[in-house]
């Protein structure tokens, strides 16, 4: 018991810890609590290692917890790092069994990941029959297991290069008065980012850079660099060459260490300051005048230009992003290795799972249906034997195909619009039942593996509407050439927005989706008939009269109902700070997505309504998103005709003011109707008195 609440004060500890103090949780990596189910089963986890690490000296620690009804000594489990044994047990009995292992530099993958195997064999009943389908075979790797990790200066200076410096950025500084390539820069530099899985990314002005962050990527041409932000360069580049720079220091800095004091057998908490040397990385993308910069810009675009740069600089001369169309890149066809499938030989007893996740954006267009096609391998059965394949769709079962002597499977299942959403996990799990007594030989002969090449997915129809709707995007951005429209006034609180948008139109299997950038005042008007349009806009911008079929106009005044309650949830001139996309048809039948922001955090509401907009929606005609900057978000399907949408300004002035008044007006009227009835009440008494009298 004692255990289990040291395992609880470690998890706050965890919790509380920054990386500085070499201490990451599996949750602060992604991962939560993930419960092995079945007699024999597996869980993997990939890991992401800083290149400033040292593993030699660094420790893993798990958290198991098991199922109580588990035969704690006949039960098993063990830990695999890098495909290499690194530790076999049986279950303790403690309520979470704690396992520590040292680490060292031959735990590392080629790729850099710390790849971690958990296998477990567990016994309920002692009889493995009766144990097969037992729902009480579980076990838990809790989400505060954790690295201890030694980050050493020692390699430093060799092991970090331009390729996997991304991973450790934490930050983008640009200039105070932004060009359009600076937006540029910041919206693929963040792109980049969130494709190495960077979370939490700020972006700065320069001068505003907290010294706390110490890895950050500066953008900007050379000229607008500042003198001592020069300096740094050891490397100049000249007139039309791009050019990425790597400055590398060790810092001193100051961090707060956190650890554990056992004060009369309780834990408690103890922090304190420490100063110690720190690595500090900056990326500079830069050139030596908008041509060279503009190259280095679409470098950035160009992720294996990127990965294959193993020095500290790097000096562009020619870049380009082209991107030639076959029948096969419309992606209308896709296969299970293209969306991260893996070969996967599964073995043993249970159920035997492989996991695979495809969005809609990695097709071409948003699929109104997809066939699911599954070709694999497995052990024949015997005679008296059962085996099923089937498959989960978003954790439901859409599938299940018999299997047979053949040891062959050939099976496919279409689902429509309904069934799939805009982010998809497809599961194939693999059953068997022996028709003997004695279980052990039959099951652990039992053998599996999906066809990963072979197996696909297939868009059969393309989903079209007469409006387009937030089920759609991004994908429907990817035919023709987008433009991406910026007000100049809100330009500079615009750019960490536009790098969600960049991510999110080449979050996909080709990444090819490379718009133009353009300030709204300058834009042809024949441009927004001739390409798709993405802008971010203040709500006064002129550039809104250019969208009359856009659901919402802002150049009158609104008001938005929520129609379960007819309560007002938005207005224009709301004072918290929130954005508000919108996404329709142009004149031309082109994609037009409008992003709008008010209130004093422009910056932090433009981020808002770009993020609400890509998350798993689950209506399907949604055109309209509002969000602020506390996370709170609406969502309307809103036409010209919607009754949730009022225009205060078409009014006349009395109009308005009885609308804004009446309860005032008619509780007045009341009052004075009460107070007449009460005086004519008196002035009758009275007469009544005297009459009396």
């Amino acid at each position: 018991m004692n255990k289990f609440f040291t395992a609880l004060a470690l998890f706050f500890l965890l919790s509380t810890s920054s990386f500085a103090q070499r201490i990451v949780s599996f949750h602060a990596m992604g991962h939560d609590d993930d419960a092995i189910i079945g007699m024999s089963g597996s869980s993997a986890y990939y890991l992401k290692v800083d290149p400033s690490i040292e593993l030699n000296g660094s420790k893993l620690v798990l958290f198991v917890q098991p199922s109580q009804a588990l035969l704690k000594n006949l039960s098993y489990i063990n830990v695999i790092i890098n495909d290499r044994p690194a530790f076999s047990s049986r279950l303790s009995q403690d309520s979470v069994m704690t396992i520590t292992l040292n680490l060292s530099r031959q735990d590392m993958s080629s790729d850099k990941f710390l790849k971690i195997q958990v296998k477990t064999l567990c016994t309920v009943t002692d009889d493995k029959c009766k144990d097969l389908d037992n729902p009480a075979m579980w076990m838990k790797i809790k989400s505060y297991s954790y690295l201890s990790l030694v980050k050493s200066t020692t390699n430093f200076f060799t092991n970090v290069n331009i390729g996997n410096c991304f991973e450790t950025m934490k930050a983008i500084v640009y200039p105070a008065n932004p060009t359009l390539h600076d937006l540029k820069a910041v919206a693929w530099s963040y792109s980049r980012l969130k494709k190495a899985d960077v979370k939490n990314i700020a972006v700065y002005q320069e001068g505003r850079v907290p010294d706390s962050v110490k890895n950050y990527i500066v953008v900007g041409n050379l000229s607008t660099l500042h003198a001592d932000r020069r300096a740094m360069l050891k490397v100049i580049p000249q007139r039309g060459e791009g050019l990425f720079y790597l400055n590398k220091a060790v810092v001193r800095t100051i961090d707060t260490l956190t650890r554990l004091v056992n004060v009369k057998g309780k834990l408690v908490t103890v922090k304190s300051l420490a100063e110690t040397d720190a690595p500090s990385e900056i990326l500079f993308v830069s050139g030596g005048d908008d041509i060279g910069y503009e190259k280095t810009i679409t470098a950035l675009g160009n992720i294996n230009i990127l990965n294959s740069t193993f020095g500290d600089y790097l000096i562009i001369d020619k870049a380009e992003n082209k991107f030639f169309k076959t029948i096969d890149e419309n992606r209308s066809k896709l296969s299970f290795r293209q969306i991260g499938g893996t070969t996967n030989f599964m073995s043993g007893i249970g159920n035997l799972k492989s996991v695979y996740n495809f969005k809609n954006s990695d097709f071409s267009f948003t699929p109104k249906e997809v066939e699911i096609r599954v070709i694999a391998n497995y052990s024949s059965l015997a005679q008296g034997d059962r085996g099923y394949l089937n498959l989960y769709l978003n954790g439901m079962l859409i599938s299940s195909e018999k299997l047979d002597a053949s040891g062959k499977l050939n099976t496919s299942v279409t689902i429509n619009r309904y069934q799939h959403h805009k982010y998809n996990t497809l599961e194939t799990e693999f059953r068997f039942y022996s028709s003997g007594g004695n279980c052990s030989a039959s099951f652990n002969g039992f053998f599996a593996e999906v066809d990963v090449d072979k197996s696909y997915l297939e868009s059969k129809n393309p989903f079209i509407t007469s409006d387009l709707s937030f089920y759609q995007y991004p994908e429907t951005f990817n035919a023709g050439t987008t433009r991406i429209v910026v007000s100049k006034k809100y330009a500079p609180y615009a750019s960490a927005a536009m790098g969600e948008i960049i991510f999110e139109l080449n979050n996909n299997i080709n990444a090819n989706n490379f718009p133009e950038f353009e300030y709204s005042d300058s834009i042809d008007p024949n441009d927004l008939k001739k390409n798709n349009i993405i802008a971010l806009l203040s709500h006064d911008d002129p550039l809104m009269g250019d969208f009359p079929d856009a659901p919402i106009r802002f150049d009158r005044k609104f008001r938005l109902y929520n129609n379960e309650n007819n309560k007002i949830v938005y207005s224009l001139s709301d004072s918290v700070s929130n954005g508000l996309a919108q996404i329709f048809y142009g004149r031309s039948n082109n994609a037009v997505l409008v992003i709008t922001a008010t209130g004093k955090n422009l910056a932090n509401a433009f981020t808002a309504a770009s993020r609400s907009i890509t998350e798993q929606l689950s209506t399907l005609s949604s055109n309209v998103a509002i969000s602020d900057v506390n996370n709170n978000k609406y969502l309307f399907n809103i036409s010209k005709s919607s009754e949730n949408l009022e225009y205060i300004d078409t009014k006349s002035v009395l109009t308005r003011f009885w609308e804004s008044y009446n309860l005032y007006i008619l509780l007045g009227m009341l009052v004075l109707i009460l107070l007449s009835f009460l005086y004519i009440r008196a002035k009758v008494q009275k007469s009544t008195d005297i009459f009396s009298e």
